[in-house]
C-alpha cells in the first residue's frame, strides 16, 4: 500500500544520512605572498581544521620536490619553485585537492 506521507519522509531520511558527508568537503587555496613564498590555506567546509593535513608539492613531472604539513592554523607556507609544479591538500582518499602553478596568484 502507497502512502503519501512515505515520500517525504524517505527523502527526509536521505538528506539527513548524506548531510554529514556533504559538510565535510576539503577545501584548500593557495597564495602567492610576492616574496617568493607560496601560501596555502587548509579547511573543511563544517568549519573543521586541517592541522597536520599533508602538503606535496610536485615538479612538472611528478615527484615530490617538498613535503610537509599543514600548520597548527591550518596554513603551510614553502619557498616557490622555478618551473611548474602542483601543491597536493592530500587528507586522505575523497580529500585530496590538487593546485597546479598556474593558478595560484
Amino acid at each position: 500500500m502507497f502512502r503519501p506521507n512515505a515520500v517525504p519522509v524517505a527523502l527526509a531520511l536521505a538528506a539527513f544520512i548524506t548531510d554529514p558527508v556533504a559538510a565535510h568537503t576539503p577545501l584548500c587555496a593557495c597564495y602567492d605572498n610576492g616574496d617568493d613564498t607560496i601560501l596555502c590555506e587548509g579547511g573543511y567546509s563544517d568549519g573543521s581544521s586541517a592541522s597536520g593535513v599533508t602538503m606535496v608539492v610536485r615538479d612538472a613531472r611528478g615527484y615530490t620536490i617538498i613535503q610537509g604539513r599543514m600548520d597548527e592554523n591550518s596554513e603551510f607556507v614553502f619557498d616557490r619553485p622555478r618551473d611548474r609544479y602542483t601543491v597536493l591538500f592530500d587528507a586522505g582518499p575523497g580529500h585530496r585537492i590538487e593546485i597546479a602553478s598556474q593558478d595560484i596568484f
